[in-house]
C-alpha cells in the first residue's frame, strides 16, 4: 500500500528561506511547488545552490492579484502552504511604502482567502518578523508581547499576522505566524548587512578594497541560523491546533559585535577598516530587539543550537 505524497506550496521560493525550506521538505518526501511572480523568466539562483533546482515544480503567483492565487491552488491542490513571499528590506520599505504593504499584507490576505475557498483542508504558514514588535529595550518578546512597527515593513508584517489570527479565529483555518527573528546563511543578498560585513571583511582580506562604510553599530539584533529556522516552519504545520510562535536563538548581539567577530575570522581589526555613515541610518529602527522563544521549546522541541558567532564562522566557510 502506497501513500500519497503531500503537496507543499512555498510562495517565495527563490529567496533564502524559501530555497532551504524547499530543501527540507524534499528530503521529507514532499511534492514541493515554488512560486515566483514569474516563474518562467526567474533563475532561482538559490534553488541551483543547493542543487534542488530540478527537484521543485515552478508555477507563476503574483499574491496581490487573488485570481493569480486561486489559479494556482486549483491546479496545485496543495496540502501545505509557507508565505514568505513579498518585499523583504527594511530598508527599502521607507522607498517603496505602497509596494511593501500591498505585496506583503494584500498577498497574505488574497493566500488566506484561497485557503477559505479551497474545499479541502489547507494548513497555512505565515513568516511575520520581529520587526513588528520594535523596540524590546526592557524585556524580550514573547508571543503576547505588543506590536510597536518602526517602519512601513513591520507595519505591513503586522497587520498580515493580524489578518492571519482573525482568519484562524473566525473560519477556523489552520493558519498560523511564525515570528521570526534575523537570521542568516550564506543565501543571503549584499542588499543585507551580515552579507555585506563578511563580503567586505573577505575582499579587504584579500586586498581587494579597504573600506567598510555602516550605519549604526550600536543596534543590537538576536542573528540565528536560516537552515534551522525552517526546520521550525514545518514543525509548526505538524501541531495539532494552529498558534503563533516566536522563533529565535535568545541570544541578542550589537552590530558592532557581528563586525568584530567577522574581520576577526579574517584576521583583522575591524577599527582598522569601518567607517560609520549617517548616510546608512534609516529614517527610525530599532535600537534593541530581543527574544524570548521559549514557548517554541517547551511547545514545538525547537531550540536554535547555532548562535552569532556559529553563524558568522558558517557563513564565511560556505
Amino acid at each position: 500500500m502506497t501513500t500519497e505524497k503531500k503537496v507543499a506550496l512555498v510562495c517565495g521560493v527563490s529567496g533564502q528561506d524559501g530555497a532551504f525550506l524547499a530543501r527540507l521538505l524534499l528530503k521529507k518526501g514532499y511534492e514541493v511547488w515554488g512560486s515566483s511572480r514569474d516563474a518562467g523568466g526567474a533563475n532561482f539562483q538559490n534553488l541551483k545552490t543547493l542543487g534542488i533546482y530540478d527537484s521543485v515544480l515552478k508555477v507563476s503567483i503574483y499574491p496581490a492579484e487573488f485570481r493569480s492565487v486561486l489559479m494556482a491552488f486549483a491546479k496545485i491542490q496543495p496540502d501545505e502552504v509557507y508565505f514568505l513571499a513579498g518585499q523583504t528590506s527594511v530598508s527599502l520599505s521607507f522607498e517603496l511604502p505602497a509596494e511593501t504593504i500591498e505585496s506583503i499584507t494584500l498577498g497574505t490576505l488574497n493566500i488566506l482567502e484561497a485557503c477559505k475557498a479551497c474545499k479541502k483542508s489547507v494548513k497555512l504558514f505565515h513568516a511575520g518578523s520581529s520587526e513588528c514588535f520594535g523596540d524590546t529595550i526592557g524585556s524580550p518578546a514573547t508571543e503576547t508581547t505588543a506590536f510597536h512597527p518602526l517602519s512601513p515593513y513591520a507595519v505591513a508584517k503586522g497587520a498580515a499576522i493580524w489578518l492571519v489570527d482573525n482568519y484562524r479565529e473566525a473560519y477556523g483555518l489552520y493558519a498560523c505566524s511564525g515570528i521570526l527573528f534575523n537570521h542568516e546563511s550564506e543565501l543571503r543578498k549584499n542588499r543585507f548587512v551580515t552579507q555585506k560585513i563578511i563580503s567586505t571583511a573577505r575582499q579587504i582580506s584579500e586586498g581587494k578594497t579597504d573600506k567598510l562604510i555602516l550605519g549604526d553599530l550600536s543596534i543590537s539584533r538576536d542573528w540565528g541560523w536560516a537552515p534551522e529556522y525552517v526546520e521550525a516552519m514545518w514543525l509548526m504545520l505538524q501541531m495539532p491546533k494552529a498558534t503563533n510562535f516566536v522563533i529565535a536563538t535568545g541570544e541578542s548581539n550589537t552590530l558592532e559585535n557581528f563586525v568584530a567577530c567577522a574581520f576577526q575570522e579574517f584576521g583583522l581589526d575591524w577599527t582598522d577598516y569601518v567607517e560609520v555613515s549617517k548616510d546608512y541610518y534609516r529614517p527610525n529602527d530599532i535600537q534593541v530587539s530581543s527574544a524570548n522563544p521559549s514557548k517554541a521549546m517547551k511547545e514545538l522541541g525547537w531550540s536554535a543550537t547555532m548562535k552569532m558567532d556559529d553563524v558568522i564562522k558558517a557563513m564565511i566557510r560556505s
